[in-house]
Formats: structure tokens, C-alpha cells, sequence
């Protein structure tokens, strides 16, 4: 049996919290993007989308990131551990939008 939406992203929650956030990546913008802003603005939808449905500028918010994170992985190198890094909050934000989507697919 696969494991529930949400239960992959509370793994991957609990994962992300423990992982450090790579040091040379702070103060650093790629493509435009500010690094450490990008983790945080998953991290705070994601946390929130586990405690309950997401709202519609959160949502908007993990797919701007998802796009951004996107944008940004293939400039990232592979300094510690980074790329690793980044490709874990794109898929923690990935499972956060796709439970929001479950829950707006759930009448109950």
C-alpha cells in the first residue's frame, strides 16, 4: 500500500528538518532568486498545509516556489550537498500542493 498523501509529507517534513541548510547558499541569489527566502517561504506553506487545507495565496505562493526551484536547480552545483537540498524542498512543496489539491477534492 502507498503511503497517504499526507503521511509523504510529513516524512519528508521531518526529513527536511533535519537536513542543514547548505552554508554557502545564505546571502546567495540565483537567477534572481534569494535562496534562503526560497526555503523559507516552502517551509512556512508547507508546515501550514499539514496543519490544515491550504489557502489560495499559499498555494500560489508553493507553485511560485516550485517554478522557482525549478528555475534555480540546474545553476545550483553540487557544493555541499545543495543540489540535494533544493530537490527536496521541490518535492516537499510538490506533495504539499498535490494534498491541498486532495483536500479541495474531498467534500468532506
Amino acid at each position: 500500500m502507498s503511503e497517504s498523501k499526507r503521511a509523504l509529507l510529513s516524512r519528508l517534513w521531518e526529513e527536511h528538518m533535519r537536513a542543514p541548510f547548505p552554508p554557502h547558499m545564505r546571502g546567495r541569489e540565483i537567477e534572481g532568486e534569494d535562496m534562503v527566502l526560497l526555503d523559507a517561504e516552502v517551509a512556512g506553506c508547507v508546515l501550514s498545509s499539514l496543519s490544515g487545507p491550504l489557502d489560495e495565496k499559499r498555494r500560489e505562493i508553493l507553485l511560485a516556489c516550485l517554478a522557482a526551484v525549478e528555475k534555480v536547480l540546474p545553476s545550483i552545483g553540487d557544493e555541499g550537498n545543495a543540489t540535494e537540498y533544493y530537490k527536496h524542498l521541490r518535492d516537499m512543496a510538490a506533495a504539499a500542493v498535490g494534498l491541498g489539491n486532495a483536500d479541495a477534492d474531498d467534500p468532506s
